[in-house]
């Protein structure tokens, strides 16, 4: 049974971003869709998917660290200490695992009662019923189904704004998704139910997050940054101009004798934040040169600036 943290990548130590980052990194060059003539990718990228559901709960993480499951979230010690009246005696150890191995909800500590009850009574003690057991032997629970994977290609500006999106679901079902609060690239949906039938039940459904490109607009954690052209004119004499955001254009007043390079703050028009926040869009202004030069030039004819806008940099 493979250790999360090596599954991932990351020391034990690792912070819950480093982890995710280590996730993130795996999802995409291992996913199926990817991956369609490989099965170990798929089997890989299954292991990673188990190893970053149990990492990324604080409470499995701490009891995993301790010692008290394994890495497919199983009790390490199923008897709770083995109370027998005062402990395993030699010969009384001989459970063996039951359940598939490595996969989701396979018990990998079940062990089979009858042979313990074999060894606390020699040979037949446990079909005999010897002392009261009656030959029962623990059986592990039905396997729920397998998880289906999916990849869902989000809009940049649907990122944003939290657009619903729809998804056509293995059945041919179409629903409704409603994005979650500081959706990213890379983030992971579970979607309870929504995977194959099993004996134990369905699997879940697991949608991997695929944040598109923007012509103009690039992310910056959870701000917006974006550069916008202003002429000299504008930015000499000041001017109100139109600015695209994820929500639609507003206007931005420019004060007179703005310099290019020059960042403005648009509030709340970023990213939403996992405690449901926004971030902010921060506007970068670039003064530009009109096509046609030559009005300008004969209207400057005579002129010369002599400031010294490099006098910072000491020369």
């Amino acid at each position: 049974m493979s250790d999360p943290y090596k599954t991932l990548g990351v020391a034990r130590t690792a912070s819950e971003k480093e982890i995710k980052s280590a996730y993130r990194t795996l999802a995409k060059q291992l996913h199926p869709d990817r991956n369609k003539d490989n099965p170990k990718a798929s089997e890989r990228f299954s292991q990673a998917t188990n190893a970053y559901d149990l990492l990324s709960d604080s409470t499995k993480r701490a009891a995993f660290d301790r010692g008290e499951i394994d890495a497919e979230g199983n009790p390490t010690n199923p008897f709770g200490g083995g109370g027998f009246g005062g402990g395993m005696g030699p010969g009384m150890g001989r459970g063996r695992p039951r359940g598939p191995q490595g996969q989701p909800g396979g018990q990998a500590g079940e062990m089979d009662l009858g042979d313990l009850f074999e060894g606390l009574f020699g040979g037949g003690g446990a079909s005999r019923g010897a002392g009261g057991f009656g030959g029962q032997t623990r059986r592990p629970p039905p396997q729920k189904g397998a998880d289906i994977h999916y990849r869902l290609a989000v809009a940049f500006v649907d990122a944003a704004t939290r657009n619903d999106q729809r998804i056509t679901m293995a059945d041919g079902k179409t629903i409704s998704l409603k994005l979650p609060a500081g959706v990213e690239d890379g983030t992971q949906m579970r979607l309870k139910g929504k995977g194959h039938e099993g004996a134990g039940g369905k699997g879940d459904g697991l949608v991997l997050i695929e944040v598109g490109a923007h012509p103009f607009f690039r992310r910056e954690g959870d701000h917006i940054r974006l550069d916008l052209p202003i002429t000299i004119d504008e930015a000499l004499h000041g001017a109100k101009v139109k600015c695209p955001t994820a929500t639609g254009p507003v206007m931005l007043t420019i004060t007179p004798g703005t310099n290019g390079g020059t960042v403005m703050r648009l509030k709340g028009k970023g990213f939403s934040t996992k405690s449901g926040e926004n971030g902010d869009q921060l506007v970068t202004l670039e003064v530009q040169m009109p096509e046609d030069t030559a009005e300008l030039t004969e209207r400057l004819e005579g002129w010369s600036d002599d400031s010294n806008p490099r006098a910072k940099f000491g020369f």
